[in-house]
């Protein structure tokens, strides 16, 4: 059996929140790892241009991963790379297991692992993955350079791709289930100043057609009227939610019936020395400053609890 590799604090994830965590509780001279089944950043990765975090008029997801990794391993606080697959109660110690076979023991875990895309769950949409089903505009958009793409949801993630996207293609539909956007006022304003953006409301996908090598178009239905129809495009691009990444926490007893994390306002679970950060919270809101508030309070409260257990 591989050894245990023992430290004072375990952050799951290595994103913003992630990364801030780090930041405050390495820098409270306390021996910090983040595990992460990817490069650190996460989603930010994934982000082309970043223009609501404080400081910057507008940064590169990935410029700005980096600037935060910088900072949070500064004082000491390691990464590691492995998928967790699962989390144990011993006593005042956590047991951390990742799919590398290693075991990982410490008095505090921090769970900050986000959220993922949620699927439409239609037919095509699993056959076409990689073949013109997207849920990321900056990793696959340029494979789509002049042509006519979909893109569909309702709410800042689809406009805010769907307006990146406009720098490639020819065109493109945002499909919205409801009779209006949910995005944020000044996404819409700008979108709808697009003349490269269609949108059409009330209206869901219902198959995503293709033929033997990729996508041909989505098969859509009305919600008012009923009727079915079919539209011709090139890709098509999904933002329609996520869902928490919490199934190694799902016999701890701390996820409420829809998969979040449950804390408290210092980003405490119902189990001492277990707490949670960013995205995978029950939380009104999930941005890059939110992630890093979390991340700023569980970083003082871990050290808050390591001194009152000595």
């Amino acid at each position: 059996m591989a050894e245990e590799k023992k430290y004072d604090v375990i952050i799951i994830g290595a994103g913003p929140g992630g990364m801030t965590t780090a930041l405050y509780a390495s820098r409270a001279n306390l021996k910090v790892v983040m595990l992460d089944r990817g490069a650190y950043g996460g989603n930010l990765n994934n982000t082309a241009s970043i223009v609501n975090y404080s400081g910057f008029k507008d940064v590169q997801g990935p410029e700005l991963a980096e600037k935060m990794y910088q900072g949070a391993t500064q004082f000491g606080a390691e990464y590691a790379y492995g998928t967790v697959t699962k989390v144990e109660v011993d006593g005042a110690n956590k047991k951390v297991t990742t799919d590398m076979g290693e075991t990982y023991v410490a008095p505090v875990v921090v769970i900050g692992t986000g959220s993922d895309h949620r699927k439409l769950g239609v037919p095509g949409e699993e056959e076409f993955g990689g073949r013109g089903v997207s849920y990321c505009a900056v990793c696959d958009g340029a494979f789509f350079k002049g042509k006519h793409l979909v893109v569909v949801g309702g709410g800042d993630s689809a406009v805010e791709e769907g307006l990146y996207l406009t720098q490639l293609a020819s065109k493109v539909t945002v499909l919205v289930r409801r009779g209006e956007l949910r995005a944020q006022p000044m996404l819409q304003d700008e979108a709808k100043k697009n003349p490269k953006m269609e949108f059409v409301f009330n209206t869901s996908v219902t198959e995503i057609m293709g033929d033997d090598v990729k996508v041909t178009g989505v098969i859509t239905h009305n919600n008012e009227t009923g009727e079915d129809g079919e539209l011709a495009a090139d890709g098509v691009f999904i933002y329609v939610g996520n869902i928490p990444l919490t199934k190694p926490f799902a016999d701890l007893g701390i996820l409420d019936d829809q998969g979040w994390v449950k804390t408290d306002t210092v980003m405490r679970t119902s189990i001492p020395g277990i707490y949670a950060i960013g995205d995978v919270r029950e939380t009104p809101l999930r941005q890059i400053a939110t992630a890093v508030g979390d991340g700023a309070i569980a970083g003082q409260q871990v050290y808050q609890y390591i001194k009152s257990q000595e």
